[in-house]
């Protein structure tokens, strides 16, 4: 079971959308959130200061979703000024530091890998990073406090807006959760709620061809199903496509768009073992808390 935790949010200069410094309890660790055009005002707080490691994120080139480059930089200011001049996609940043002396160059080296591969793992959003970046040699105490470090870090992330590392939940997170199954025009797919979105499991098949009308109407959904294809989410087998992954899904329509290559109401789409829809096994749950189905 996950550890609850508090988060403090200090924003900076009053506006909502404008620098945010955020503090876990019980952590040495601090995170910076600031939109692009607004480096120049901010640069000279001490945070920038300070060895780190970064994140950068934008809109893709084609409209389709975010990118994602994560970087480090002993300290980040320069790294990060470099950025606003020469690297175009992205509109937000996030960087994480610690105290003075907390953090140097091999640890953020190490955090900065540990991040990429992650986000490689998960392929919930595309890398910028051109090159795939080595771990440094730590020595065993470091190495434990920097894994206590990225731990925290990743448990700030979603809470923030950033899912780019978030795996599926692991079988004893899912343990009691309804196994879902959808089935149609030759495929059958299983999956179940989570608080992360919807999770098709791995093994599951999808079609091999999005209808016409989809590329028509829904373009944006056949480039994502692309997208998963492209990434080696779903890959060829025979005369469909196959999970080679558990992947969570933004909604149950959306994991069944692409499922079935169709628009798709998931909450009907989606059956339990007794061939209940997710939108009765809802309604069920709604009036057994004493709500009311609408």
């Amino acid at each position: 079971m996950s550890t609850p935790f508090s988060l403090r949010i200090f924003v900076a200069d009053g506006d909502p959308d404008g620098l945010r410094i955020v503090e876990r309890s019980n952590w040495i660790g601090k995170a910076a959130v600031f939109p692009r055009a607004l480096l120049p005002k901010v640069k000279q707080r001490e945070e920038f200061g300070q060895t780190g490691v970064y994140l950068l994120i934008g809109p893709r080139e084609d409209g389709e979703g975010e990118m994602l480059y994560v970087g480090e930089g002993d300290p980040v200011r320069p790294r990060l000024e470099s950025h606003y001049a020469q690297k175009d996609f992205w509109n937000r940043a996030v960087f994480f530091v610690a105290g003075q002396g907390q953090l140097n160059k091999a640890h953020v080296q190490y955090l900065e890998a540990q991040l990429i591969q992650r986000a490689k793992a998960a392929k919930r959003m595309p890398l910028d990073n051109a090159k795939n970046e080595s771990e440094p040699t730590l020595s065993e105490a470091d190495l434990a406090d920097m894994r206590v470090f990225l731990d925290n870090l990743l448990g700030i992330l979603p809470v923030i807006g950033v899912h780019a590392f978030e795996q599926p939940p692991s079988k004893a997170e899912t343990q009691g959760q309804t196994m879902l199954t959808c089935k149609g025009k030759g495929v059958v797919a299983h999956g179940f709620e989570s608080t992360q979105g919807f999770v098709v499991k791995q093994g599951s098949q999808a079609v091999a061809e999005m209808v016409p009308s989809m590329k028509q109407h829904f373009p944006r959904v056949c480039d994502f199903r692309q997208g998963l294809i492209d990434n080696g989410v779903l890959v060829k087998e025979g005369e469909l496509y196959r999970f080679t992954q558990d992947y969570v899904f933004s909604s149950p329509s959306m994991a069944a768009d692409v499922v079935f290559g169709r628009s798709s109401n998931g909450r009907i789409e989606w059956k339990d073992a007794q061939g209940r829809t997710l939108k009765e096994l809802q309604e069920q749950e709604a009036l057994a808390t004493g709500g009311t189905a609408g």
